[in-house]
């Protein structure tokens, strides 16, 4: 098949873009040539900025047309008009975040998506990201009907992953020593492998398979306590310690869900969104690696020199502050 993909180069893009080469298939990536340029040398690069130029896909057919990264749905109707009827069959990488909150537990691709206030908003923030989301999924609808394959992922970890946010928890508890570990262990959580991701998503462009999935991992329940259990197992040297610390008192001490990645920060509405139910997905052919072996290839992979993004993770000696007044008021 000749598979266009939006992206490409960067984590989710760059996972789906291997699997698409391993399979055989002829692959097209078109990206602004500012990361992964080098990558997959087999493959067409088309370069371009998909907010102000298109050109470059003038010319060329394809079987299918895989979207990445799509934050607004005007990016969606853009895409649609240089492609049309030339791209074959459309994929979105969308988000469970597109859903309507509050979720219930175990929820399916039928539950509601949520309300855009301002689908031509210049600037995606963690207050509208979801309903541009939502607004993205709609226009994709809307353009190609029946032929849409939607992809509704929680949170995607593995190698190459630039949020560092499942490889802040790696390094950190492959640290070992008394760890702070946020909220209760019982509080919902689900990942999904980027390569296992890429491997179903193309396997669902050969068979021409249509309609909404959860890409997440495990089935629910799953606790943030049994991840970090996962991750020490593969990596914490002996004597590591898990300390449970009040969501109430973190918040207070200005602690939020990126300097603790994936941990919900006590946000009620987004207590279930780590509870979907990936049976529609299993039953199409998702088949999600063991949680230890991606931590063991997060720990031995290669990393980008600048380390995690600003904002994400907290400093040992902030985390010992942390743990001291938590101690002090709990008398531990």
């Amino acid at each position: 098949m000749r598979i266009l993909i939006i992206g490409g180069t960067a984590f989710v893009g760059r996972h789906i873009a291997q699997a698409a080469v391993d399979g055989g298939h002829d692959v097209t990536l078109f990206h602004r040539g500012t990361t992964g340029s080098d990558l997959f040398p087999q493959a067409t690069h088309l370069l371009g900025d998909r907010d102000a130029d298109l050109s470059a896909l003038a010319d060329g057919t394809w079987d299918a047309t895989i979207d990445v990264c799509a934050y607004f749905p005007r990016q969606v109707r853009s895409l649609a008009e240089a492609l049309l009827p030339r791209g074959g069959r459309p994929v979105l990488v969308s988000s469970v975040s597109a859903y309507k909150v509050p979720l219930p537990w175990g929820y399916h691709e039928t539950a509601p998506l949520a309300d855009c206030t301002d689908p031509d908003a210049e600037f995606v923030t963690p207050e509208n990201y979801g309903g541009l989301k939502a607004e993205c999924e709609r226009a994709f609808s809307e353009t190609y009907g029946p032929q849409a394959l939607v992809i509704r992922p929680t949170y995607v970890v593995g190698p190459h992953d630039h949020s560092h946010r499942l490889t802040w928890w790696v390094d950190r508890l492959a640290r070992g020593g008394t760890v702070l570990a946020p909220g209760r262990p019982e509080d919902p959580i689900q990942v999904i492998d980027a390569r296992d991701q890429a491997t179903w998503t193309i396997g669902l462009v050969e068979r021409s398979v249509t309609g909404a999935f959860h890409a997440v991992s495990p089935a629910p329940p799953f606790g943030f306590g049994q991840m970090l259990e996962v991750i020490a197992a593969e990596v914490a040297p002996g004597g590591t310690k898990l300390v449970w610390v009040d969501t109430d008192f973190l918040l207070a001490e200005g602690v939020d869900g990126e300097a603790l990645p994936l941990w919900n920060a006590g946000d009620a509405n987004e207590a279930n969104a780590n509870s979907a139910d990936p049976a529609a997905a299993l039953a199409t052919g998702l088949a999600p690696r063991p949680l230890r072996e991606t931590v063991a290839d997060i720990r031995s992979a290669d990393r980008a020199p600048e380390g995690p993004p600003a904002g994400v993770g907290i400093s040992a000696e902030r985390e010992g502050q942390l743990l001291a007044r938590w101690a002090a008021r709990t008398g531990g």
